[in-house]
């Protein structure tokens, strides 16, 4: 059986809030995908386990004609309710399971933040992605960076298993820790072409929130994004 790889309850409650303004989520992945996304303007956006809905406001604010959420935390979702109204359509639904309320190549850009490491599924995820993505739409994912990873968890770089990272109050992030070649082998073997890699440094406003994680960001590796290319 899959993970629950979901944020329930007051765990979710958590995510959320540190999402909003935190020095890593908010001022170094969030800046670098959204800048990956480029100019979306007119475009059907498509967001994989879209929390509180962070990206996607911000997304709508620079100009997509629509975005869809996925999510499997209903209290993750209640915030993406909070914050986007009825301006994006929400879906409650396990990313471990086929997008099967989705139509065959309906959208122009598909997000994936900081949820495919999550994901014990993935290669089904990365075919639903490609089926529903119209040719030569963009899918953006962001991970955990494998450097990163190795320099916390220690052991063999190699090690390609599940990890817990803490969390909040007592709780603790469960996900994948895997290899760069792993990532990117995965990605390119689902049939998408690879347009652009970043390591995200976070921007001077993570400054105000939290000089520590700013610099740190900045001498070693945290995350990693990409943008790919539907053929």
């Amino acid at each position: 059986m899959a993970a629950d790889t979901a944020y329930h309850g007051e765990m979710g409650r958590q995510f959320a809030l540190q999402a909003t303004h935190s020095a890593y989520n908010a001022y170094t992945d969030r800046p670098a995908m959204l800048e990956l996304a480029g100019e979306v303007n007119g475009l059907r956006v498509l967001d994989l386990g879209c929390g509180a809905g962070h990206y996607a406001a911000d997304l709508l604010r620079k100009g997509a004609r629509q975005v869809v959420g996925v999510e499997g935390s209903e209290t993750l979702l209640r915030a993406a309710r909070e914050r986007l109204g009825d301006r994006a359509v929400l879906h409650q639904h396990d990313l471990e399971e086929p997008l099967s309320f989705l139509a065959d190549q309906s959208f122009d850009l598909a997000v994936m933040a900081l949820v495919y490491h999550h994901i014990d599924a993935r290669a089904q995820l990365l075919a639903e992605v490609r089926r529903v993505l119209r040719p030569g739409g963009t899918l953006l994912v962001s991970t955990t960076h494998p450097t990163g990873d190795w320099t916390y968890f220690g052991g063999s770089y190699f090690a390609g298993e599940r990890v817990e990272l803490p969390f909040g109050d007592g709780y603790a992030l469960s996900y994948w820790r895997m290899t760069l070649e792993q990532f990117l082998g995965e990605l390119l073997g689902a049939g998408f072409v690879l347009e652009e890699l970043r390591e995200p440094r976070a921007t001077p406003e993570a400054r105000q929130v939290d000089v520590r994680r700013h610099d740190k960001t900045h001498q070693q590796p945290h995350f990693l994004a990409v943008r790919l290319r539907r053929p």
